[in-house]
């Protein structure tokens, strides 16, 4: 039987929660990554964190023990670059709102830089960046009022960090959208042009996209039409797979990427009772609503693949499903 990895012509990567955890890879990261490499398989690591360089992102994974090349990194900052490219001519006047690798990132595709909404900007694009001045945000909403087109980078509203979560680019988005109204083209996760221009650095038309977010990993992966696996390493874990709309519910589940290795795992249904692998649950009534039984618990990751198409299946009925048994059986997170 052939691994999920074979039936896709790339497989692209979220960065954290997938491929490491702050300073120290996820377990399996490496070895996994490495093995896919002697397959052949090609590869991308794609960050919504406009703030960095490919090139630091690529010495970081290689800092990690995970062999990568700065072309084998594309941030939405690149994304967000290349999105004003297309929409503006040559030479256009863009206010930048964000890092010193986003300037130059729009540099790079031929556009000129500027400061001030007196400078007559064409467009505006913000991105990440930490020490941001208040004063280039009011910059960036005078330009949009005078009529500058709005783009973003992405528009997460918190990063997560070691001491907690912070505001992110999402935060800065909300100072100007106070004062203009409206909201900015966006070229991050879970909007596609982030997503095609990594299928495209992979030289993919069939790729999978591997995330620990549901609601833009999983989701920005579905809305540029790829398949997607979910990883239990990092944000989401099954409760949150549970409860996911269609749009952002993964064609694949695994504890970590070393599951792109491994043969595809289908749950199936005959009339209230889902199977996969020895894995078996059923919708019960109980009092407040159906519930899930356990009928055979199997493996763990087989459990949550069946439970997860059991749940799926009743919302999209308009029903409720109470999981808590297999929740409890297996935990937030399954282990390795």
């Amino acid at each position: 039987m052939t691994d999920v990895i074979d039936a896709y012509d790339a497989a692209l990567f979220d960065l954290d929660g997938v491929v490491y955890l702050g300073p120290e890879p996820v377990p399996g990261a490496p070895e996994g990554l490495a093995a896919l490499r002697s397959r052949g398989v090609p590869i991308c690591f794609v960050t919504n964190n406009a703030a960095r360089a490919p090139q630091v992102v690529a010495a970081q994974l290689r800092g990690l023990g995970i062999a990568c090349a700065p072309d084998e990194v594309i941030t939405s900052g690149q994304a967000g670059a290349e999105m004003l490219a297309e929409d503006l001519p040559a030479g256009a006047r863009v206010l930048v709102s964000g890092s010193a690798t986003l300037a130059e990132q729009v540099r790079a595709v031929g556009l000129r830089t500027v400061t001030s909404a007196d400078d007559h900007p064409d467009a505006v694009i913000q991105g990440y960046e930490p020490t941001l001045p208040f004063t280039v945000l009011t910059e960036a909403a005078l330009a949009v009022q005078r009529g500058a087109r709005w783009f973003a980078t992405n528009a997460d509203p918190t990063r997560p960090t070691d001491r907690g979560l912070e505001p992110g680019v999402g935060a800065q988005l909300a100072v100007v959208r106070v004062v203009v109204g409206g909201e900015p083209r966006v070229a991050g996760k879970p909007e596609r042009p982030l997503m095609n221009g990594a299928a495209r650095r992979a030289g993919a038309t069939h790729p999978i996209f591997v995330g620990d977010r549901l609601d833009t990993d999983i989701a920005g992966g579905r809305a540029a039409g790829f398949a997607t696996m979910l990883v239990l390493t990092g944000a989401h874990g099954p409760a949150d797979l549970f409860a996911a709309p269609p749009p952002a519910r993964p064609d694949h589940l695994g504890r970590d990427l070393r599951d792109l290795l491994t043969p595809p795992r289908r749950a199936v249904r005959t009339g209230d009772t889902v199977v996969c692998g020895d894995a078996a649950v059923e919708r019960i009534a109980h009092s407040g609503g159906d519930a899930v039984r356990i009928v055979r618990a199997g493996e763990p990751l087989d459990l949550i693949r069946a439970t997860a198409r059991l749940a799926w299946d009743t919302a999209d009925l308009g029903d409720s499903l109470d999981c808590s048994a297999v929740l409890d059986r297996v935990g937030p997170t399954p282990a390795h």
